[in-house]
């Protein structure tokens, strides 16, 4: 009996693409969101250098799907369906060939052995003649069709262009520092940019090493945070002394914030995982904070406060540039349960104030229904208390109504920023 030939090792690379193509049949086909998927999608990659590809790819193909989509339409003698194996495997292999420079010949030798018994032979084709025509992307992704339209009709033609641009590549890395008094020695020890007191960010070119090694993290310098998403902690205005509430904390950037204030922080969250790494990181940063696992809408406080941060929940289509993946998961959403939630969460907040307390209300979104328009009927006995520019980061500006309304397109010279409603409200 002749001897049974073994099996022929995949080439370099394909595990990592294998891996990208179980986190894009996560996201596209289950609906999870990218980082929720990791560590299921994940799981046989050994390699942390394949699981950074995997991401990386993955990650790709949800920023310029509907170009890559429209280069594979082109290139095929009928449209795959949207789900179909081989799509995802010629959109991952795109995306190696015309963002990662991937080699043409590595591009074609990983992507095969992922259509196990789909059509290879198809793929094969299809990338062949894509090689042969030398196709590339245009300048910046297009934006999915739903969001093209939705932003255009609430923000107009320049943000929507912005948003697009600002789509392309992975955004650099904003820290919020413990003292804002260190501003400029961690800027230049991390070869960054500041672009408020306390904020440093980190361009990509600059960043080296995974986030933990870099310089501060071990001893609680400083946390990731977007610049937007320090504004609503920045504005509450904390006190020294003062007993102050973070609704819906987790992850915790923004009690990190308050309880560097010397504010008695509170973090009330539903989620008792999530508050485990709000723990992790006061107790990284040497900050103390009470924690508390419940739902907003049932708990009771045990005594008023000054200050409250309603960071609500929301659709976070504001933070698309850093998850691509909500342009693909928030589309078809029905807003009308968040809307309802978001409400309720303003009056029951606004219940545990003290007379003269101030009530940050903060949403994630680029939607205006999130925002500006909740404002429209405020709960009893609340009014806007108009934020002061002199709080804001230096190119923000308060919006004639007194709201911040962070946009693509802000400071896009410094690398723009994610998208988020704030408004301060004061109980009279």
């Amino acid at each position: 009996m002749a001897p049974r030939t073994p099996p022929r090792a995949d080439p370099p690379g394909t595990e990592a693409r294998r891996g990208a193509l179980r986190l894009l049949l996560a996201v596209l086909g289950r609906g999870i969101a990218l980082e929720g998927a990791m560590d299921s999608a994940l799981s046989d990659v050994k390699l942390p250098q394949d699981r950074g590809l995997a991401r990386n790819l993955a990650t790709i193909v949800l920023r310029w799907s509907v170009d890559l989509d429209h280069i594979i339409d082109n290139a095929t003698p009928k449209p795959l369906p949207d789900d179909a194996r081989a799509r995802h495997v010629l959109r991952i292999a795109l995306a190696g060939l015309l963002v990662l420079k991937t080699p043409p010949h590595a591009v074609v030798s990983t992507a095969l052995p992922l259509v196990e018994s789909g059509p290879r032979r198809l793929v094969h084709a299809v990338l062949s003649r894509l090689l042969r025509e030398a196709v590339a992307l245009p300048d910046h992704p297009t934006l999915p069709d739903l969001f093209a339209v939705r932003w255009a009709h609430d923000w107009g033609a320049d943000v929507t262009e912005a948003a697009a641009r600002a789509l392309a590549d992975e955004p650099a890395t904003d820290l919020t520092l413990k003292d804002a008094a260190a501003t400029a020695h961690w800027a230049a020890t991390l070869d960054g940019i500041s672009l408020a007191p306390g904020h440093v960010r980190v361009p990509r070119a600059a960043q080296t090493g995974t986030l933990t090694e870099w310089p501060g993290f071990a001893d609680g310098a400083w946390w990731v945070q977007d610049l937007a998403a320090s504004i609503p902690a920045r504005v509450l205005g904390c006190q020294p002394g003062e007993r102050v509430l973070d609704l819906c904390a987790a992850p915790g950037g923004k009690t990190l914030q308050l309880a560097t204030s010397g504010a008695e922080v509170t973090a009330l969250d539903v989620s008792a995982p999530r508050l485990e790494r709000v723990t992790e990181n006061l107790d990284r940063m040497g900050l103390a904070a009470r924690l508390v696992t419940a739902d907003a809408l049932d708990w009771t406080p045990p005594a008023l406060f000054d200050r409250i941060l309603l960071d609500a929940p929301c659709s976070a289509t504001g933070i698309y540039r850093r998850h691509p993946d909500v342009l693909h998961l928030k589309g078809a959403r029905d807003l009308a349960p968040l809307l309802d939630l978001q409400r309720a969460l303003l009056a029951r907040a606004a219940r545990w104030l003290k007379p003269g307390g101030v009530l940050v209300y903060a949403t994630c979104s680029l939607d205006p229904r999130e925002g500006e328009r909740q404002m429209v009927t405020l709960p009893d006995g609340m009014a806007v208390d108009t934020i002061d520019g002199d709080a804001l980061p230096p190119g923000i500006a308060p919006t004639p109504l007194g709201f911040v309304r962070t946009l693509p397109g802000m400071l896009a010279d410094a690398g723009g920023l994610d998208g988020f409603f704030i408004a301060r409200l004061r109980r009279r």
